[in-house]
C-alpha cells in the first residue's frame, strides 16, 4: 500500500525470527503448556478464560482468539480452567516437555441463586493488570430493560461510570468528557463509523451474534490507536461447530434470527444473523393517507465462517451489512455500514502466536429532496478504509507476555456530491473533492508480573499519517479566509505527521482484597467528524488531518483504589482521572459544514481538559445482582476564536451522572430488572437577550454553552418469564415485557426559542421530548 507500510511489515517479520530462536533456547530451561479454551457445546473459543496454577497461585487468561500459553520450570502442576457460567475443570500436568492442552468447558446448569459462578478468579478485578476497563457479559445485557423491546450493547455501556449518552435514545456516547467521534468502535477488528440504527434508537450490534464486549475508557492497549477517548472492542460469535442451532426474537418493533452450525465437519462452522424492523409493513393501513406511501425501516445482516485447518492454523471470514431507509413524498435519506474481515491465526511455536487481518470498512449516506424533474436533487457521501494488521503475542513466561505488531490503513473520504435529478432540474452538480490518506501504526508492549503483589504494563506505539493526492490544499490567512491553493497530483505525498504514543500502567495489590492501580496513555486522532449537533446525525461529515489541521493529541492520567467485600460478592472501585487535549476541533458560530470545499476555514482549533471521579459498586448476591455507579466529571475547551478566548463547557460536560442497575431472580422462571438513571443537563447556548430591527426580533447570544438543559432522569423496568422447558424438546422460549420511562418523565430532547405570533415582541422557549411511557413485548426463543 505504501513504502512505509511494507517496511513496517518486513521489519516485524524479520524480528520474529530471533524471537523463535530465543524461544527454542529458552525451552531448555522451561517448558510450555498451551492450547485453546473452548465451549464444549458449540466449539467456540472463549475469550478471557482464566487459567490458574494452584501451586503458584498465579496464572493467565486466554487471548482474544481463545489461545493461552504458560511457560514454567519442569514439575507437576494443577491447572484450573474457568469461565463465567461454565463448570471449571482441573488438569494435573507433568511438565517435562512442551504440552498442548485444549480444554472444552461445559455450561454450568446450577441455578445462579445456589452458586456464584465466576468468569475469572474471584478477585480478578483486584489483581488484573488493567484499569478503566469494563467487560460486559452478554447474558447480563440481555436481562436489562430495553428501549423498544431491543436489548442493546451500547445502551448497556451508557450505564457504566465515565460513559454518558449524548441524547435521549441515541446510540452515541461520550467517554470521560470526550466527543462522540473520539470513540473507536470495532466489530471483529473492523471500524464501525456509525453504530446506530433508526436515528440512534438501535445500534448495529445484535446481541444474539455477539460473544464478547470490552470497553477501554483510558488504559487503551498499544495495539490500538486513532481515537482519543475510548476503544469499544466487540467480537462476533464464531458459529457452533458441534450442531445446528438457532436463536431469535419477535418483538413489537423488530424481529431477529441467528442460525449457526457446522459445515460438513466440526472443522468448519458458520453463523448468519439478521434483523429487520417492520413499521413500514403497516404504514399502507394507516388512517392518515399522507403516511401510507412512507418508508421507514432498517435491516442488518452478520455473516461469519471459520475453518480450523489444524492445531496451528485457523481462518476466519466475517462481515456486517446494514442499512437504514426513510422516504416520503417530499424527501428521503438512508445510510449504511459494510465491513469485511479476513483473519488468519498461526502458531509458530507454543510461545509465539500471530493474528493476520485484512479489513474493509465502508460507510455511506444519501439525502434526497423534492420530486419531479425540476425540483429533485440527491446528495451522496461515503468513506472507505482498507487495512492490514499483524499482531504477534510472545508468551515469555507465566508472568511475562510481549505483544507487538503493525497496522496500515488506506482512507478514502468522499465528503459529498449533490446533483439534480432529471434533465430539467434547477440544480446543477456540486462535487467536493475526495480526500486520500494513509495511516500507519507499529507497537510493542509488555505485561509483566513481579512477585505476587506488583504487575506492570508498558508499551509504545508509533503512528504516522500521510496525506495523498490528488488534492487541492487551500492557504488561509489570519481571518480564516482562503487566499490561494496548491494542487497535488495522483499519489503525491504532500504532508506527513509522526507521533509517539507511550502507554504505562501498574497494579499494586496489598492483599487478595485490596489494590491500587495507575495508568498513563497518550493517544492521537487523525480522522474526526464535523458536526454542529452534540447528538450527532447520520449526515455528519468525516475529515482528516492535513497541512491546515493538526492531529488531536490526548494525555490521560488515572489512579484508582479497588476493594472487594464479603468473599468477593461485592466489588468496589474509585478512579480519579485527568485528561489534557491539544488541537481540539470546534467550529465558528453558524459554521457551514456541508458541501463546503473550504471546510477547514470553518474550524477553530484549541485545547481542552477533562477530569473526574468515578465510583462503582457491583454486587453478585445470588438471586440479587447489579451495580451502582456515580460519576463526577467536568470538561472544558479553550479556543482563541470561540467565546472570546475564554474557557467554556464542552458539549458533553455533565457534572453528575448516576446509574442503578438491578435484577432479581424469583425462581428459574421469573426475573425482574430495573434501571434508574440521573444526569445533569447538557450545556447549551441560549439567547441571553434580544434586539429588534424593523419589527423583527433578533436573539442575542453571549457566551458559548453558558446554559443547561433540565436535568435528565428516568426509570426502566423489565419482566422476563421463562416457561419450564420440556425435557424432550430443544425449543426454549422466553417472554419479555419492558417499560421505558415508567414514571413518564418528559426529558428535553431539544429546546428552541420561538417568537410569539400573537405578540411578536415576546419570545418563549419550546421544549421537544421524544418519549413518554413506552412499553414493548418481545418473545425470545432458541433451539
Amino acid at each position: 500500500m505504501s513504502k512505509i507500510f511494507f517496511s513496517l511489515v518486513l521489519g516485524i517479520l524479520s524480528f520474529s525470527g530471533p524471537i523463535v530462536a530465543f524461544a527454542e533456547i529458552d525451552a531448555a530451561r522451561r517448558y510450555s503448556i498451551s492450547g485453546y479454551v473452548r465451549d464444549a457445546a458449540t466449539g467456540e473459543e472463549l475469550i478471557g478464560a482464566t487459567i490458574l496454577i494452584k501451586e503458584l497461585t498465579q496464572g493467565s487468561t486466554s487471548n482474544s482468539y481463545g489461545f493461552y500459553s504458560i511457560s514454567l520450570t519442569p514439575g507437576t502442576y494443577t491447572f484450573v480452567f474457568s469461565y463465567l457460567g461454565y463448570t471449571k475443570q482441573e488438569h494435573i500436568v507433568h511438565l517435562n516437555r512442551n504440552v498442548s492442552l485444549t480444554v472444552e468447558l461445559a455450561e454450568d446448569q446450577t441455578q445462579l441463586q445456589e452458586v456464584v459462578i465466576s468468569r475469572e478468579r474471584p478477585n480478578a478485578n483486584i489483581t488484573r493488570g488493567e484499569m478503566s476497563v469494563a467487560k460486559l457479559d452478554i447474558k447480563t445485557i440481555q436481562r436489562m430493560p430495553a428501549l423498544l423491546g431491543e436489548v442493546d450493547v451500547i445502551k448497556a455501556i451508557q450505564l457504566l461510570p465515565g460513559v454518558q449518552s449524548t441524547s435521549e435514545g441515541a446510540s452515541g456516547f461520550s467517554v470521560r468528557g470526550g466527543a462522540m467521534d473520539q470513540n473507536l468502535i470495532l466489530l471483529d477488528e473492523a471500524t464501525v463509523y456509525n453504530a446506530s440504527h433508526l436515528m440512534g434508537f438501535f445500534s448495529v450490534f445484535n446481541n444474539d451474534a455477539i460473544r464478547d464486549v470490552k470497553l477501554y475508557k483510558g488504559d487503551i492497549p498499544a495495539s490500538s490507536g486513532g481515537r482519543l477517548s475510548s476503544l469499544l472492542d466487540v467480537r462476533m460469535k464464531e458459529g457452533n461447530s458441534k450442531e445446528f442451532a438457532a436463536v431469535g426474537g419477535i418483538g413489537t418493533i423488530s424481529s431477529r434470527l441467528t442460525v449457526e452450525g457446522p459445515i460438513l465437519s466440526e472443522a468448519t462452522s458458520f453463523l448468519v444473523s439478521g434483523r429487520r424492523t417492520y413499521a413500514d409493513i403497516f404504514l399502507p393501513f394507516a388512517a392518515n393517507e399522507s403516511v401510507r406511501d412512507n418508508e421507514l425501516f432498517f435491516y442488518d445482516l452478520k455473516l461469519k465462517v471459520n475453518h480450523r485447518l489444524n492445531d496451528n492454523n485457523r481462518f476466519f471470514l466475517s462481515g456486517y451489512f446494514g442499512r437504514d431507509i426513510f422516504r416520503n413524498d417530499f424527501a428521503g435519506f438512508g445510510f449504511g455500514n459494510q465491513t469485511l474481515t479476513a483473519r488468519w491465526n498461526h502458531l509458530f511455536s507454543p510461545k509465539l502466536f500471530l493474528n493476520t487481518s485484512l479489513i474493509y470498512t465502508s460507510y455511506d449516506y444519501y439525502l434526497g429532496g423534492g420530486s419531479g424533474e425540476v425540483s429533485g436533487f440527491t446528495w451522496l457521501s461515503d468513506m472507505q478504509d482498507y487495512s492490514a494488521k499483524f499482531d504477534f503475542s510472545y508468551f515469555l513466561g507465566s508472568s511475562n507476555t510481549i505483544r507487538f505488531g503493525a497496522q496500515s490503513t488506506y482512507h478514502v473520504l468522499s465528503p459529498g456530491t449533490a446533483k439534480g435529478e432529471g434533465d430539467e432540474s434547477i440544480f446543477g452538480e456540486l462535487r467536493i473533492p475526495n480526500g486520500y490518506s494513509l495511516e500507519h501504526g507499529v507497537y510493542a508492549q509488555n505485561e509483566q508480573t513481579i512477585g505476587s503483589l506488583i504487575s506492570l504494563k508498558y508499551g509504545l506505539r508509533m503512528s504516522a499519517f500521510q496525506n495523498l493526492g490528488p488534492a487541492k490544499v487551500f492557504n488561509y490567512n489570519q481571518f480564516f479566509e482562503a487566499e490561494d491553493f496548491v494542487e497535488y497530483g495522483d499519489n503525491d505525498f504532500y504532508n506527513t505527521y509522526v507521533n509517539l504514543e507511550p502507554r504505562l500502567g501498574f497494579t499494586f495489590a496489598f492483599n487478595d482484597r485490596q489494590s491500587v492501580k495507575g495508568s498513563y496513555s497518550r493517544t492521537v486522532q487523525y480522522i474526526q467528524q464535523a458536526s454542529n449537533s452534540a447528538a450527532g446525525t447520520p449526515l455528519d461529515i468525516w475529515f482528516s488531518a492535513s497541512p491546515n489541521v493538526k492531529p488531536q493529541l490526548s494525555d490521560q492520567w488515572a489512579v484508582g483504589y479497588f476493594q472487594n467485600f464479603f468473599n468477593n460478592a461485592i466489588e468496589t472501585s474509585v478512579e480519579v482521572y485527568y485528561k489534557s487535549m491539544r488541537n481540539v476541533v470546534d467550529f465558528k458560530e453558524f459554521a457551514n459544514l456541508f458541501l463546503n470545499e473550504k471546510l477547514e476555514g470553518e474550524l477553530r482549533i484549541g485545547t481542552a481538559e477533562s477530569y473526574g471521579v468515578e465510583a462503582f459498586a457491583q454486587f453478585n448476591l445470588g438471586r440479587f445482582n447489579g451495580w451502582v455507579s456515580y460519576t463526577y466529571s467536568r470538561a472544558f475547551r479553550t479556543i482563541e476564536d470561540v467565546n472570546q478566548g475564554n474557557p467554556y463547557p464542552a458539549p458533553y460536560d455533565k457534572p453528575h451522572d448516576v446509574s442503578i442497575v438491578t435484577s432479581y431472580d424469583f425462581n428459574e422462571k421469573l426475573t425482574i430488572s430495573a434501571n434508574w438513571i440521573y444526569a445533569t443537563g447538557v450545556p447549551a447556548t441560549f439567547p441571553a437577550g434580544r434586539y429588534e430591527i424593523m419589527g423583527t426580533v433578533i436573539p442575542l447570544y453571549t457566551s458559548r454553552n453558558s446554559f443547561r438543559y433540565p436535568d435528565y432522569h428516568r426509570l426502566d423496568f423489565a419482566l422476563s418469564y421463562r416457561p419450564r422447558a420440556k425435557t424432550q424438546r430443544k425449543w426454549q422460549g422466553e417472554w419479555n415485557l419492558s417499560v421505558y420511562n415508567v414514571y413518564n418523565r418528559k426529558n428535553a430532547w431539544a429546546i428552541n426559542f420561538v417568537q410569539d405570533r400573537a405578540n411578536p415582541s415576546e419570545t418563549y422557549a419550546e421544549m421537544t421530548y421524544l418519549f413518554s411511557i413506552l412499553p414493548a413485548i418481545t418473545y425470545n426463543f432458541k433451539f
